[in-house]
């Protein structure tokens, strides 16, 4: 993020004493919120479980009014990612598709012979909305989406992106009201970029914004991609494979 000129609306917030004493060292913006892990989360790993966090932290600054563009630390961001928001949905953000049916939606045929003539039906489905890059806009049905999602994650061991899905799409049924949230896909996964745009002139790959969400040696990818499309290696990408 500081690498990016003339990008000032950003803070991180040190959910420990360590990085809040970095970040002041190094003249980072931050903001001090120490978080307790609840037992519930305690023995899902400890990356599950300070993600799990993060929804109550959100919700602060909702209820201050403010919008929030949340980035997981495996994030490369390579242009001023509120240029390219469109700012209509109440949570814009990246899905773990990588083409067109599985990022958007596909219809899909389901057979059950045993119904006879009525055998072939029609579903719908796509791939999770990831809960490592989005953003999402302060009101009502958001503060509402985070409070169930932070009480859930408090009381039960589930992983917090399989809740986030939950509550973005599960339908109302029963006494169960959905927070009915607009969505917005946007950003991109790194097997996106590996196995599709790195290989596409230039000048047509979309980047403002990439998560290093499908590849183990994350560390080695960003600073790869930041090389690419930053510091002009223009071969900074070719060591590494499509998958794994």
């Amino acid at each position: 993020v500081q690498r990016i000129e003339g990008l000032t609306n950003w803070l991180i917030v040190a959910i420990d004493e360590r990085l809040a004493a970095y970040c002041k060292e190094k003249g980072i913006n931050h903001y001090y919120r120490p978080v307790v892990i609840p037992d519930s989360q305690k023995d899902t790993g400890s990356n599950h479980a300070i993600s799990a966090m993060k929804y109550e932290i959100i919700r602060e600054f909702l209820q201050l009014g403010w919008d929030v563009l949340l980035s997981d630390v495996d994030i490369a961001t390579l242009q001023n990612p509120f240029d390219h928001l469109y700012r209509d949905s109440d949570v814009e953000g990246m899905t773990d598709g990588f083409d067109p049916p599985t990022a958007y939606g596909e219809i899909y045929g389901i057979d059950d012979a045993t119904m006879g003539w009525s055998r072939y039906a029609q579903g719908t489905r796509h791939m999770a909305f990831n809960s490592g890059l989005f953003f999402i806009r302060a009101n009502d049905k958001t503060i509402d989406l985070l409070t169930r999602i932070a009480d859930r994650l408090a009381k039960e061991s589930d992983w917090d992106q399989s809740v986030w899905n939950e509550f973005i799409f599960f339908l109302s049924h029963g006494d169960y009201k959905s927070p009915q949230v607009r969505l917005a896909p946007q950003f991109m996964n790194t097997k996106v970029l590996f196995k599709q745009v790195r290989h596409m002139p230039k000048d047509q790959q979309p980047k403002p914004v990439m998560h290093s969400n499908y590849h183990p040696d994350k560390p080695e990818r960003i600073r790869a991609i930041i090389d690419y499309y930053l510091k002009g290696d223009e071969h900074a990408l070719e060591s590494f494979p499509g998958g794994s």
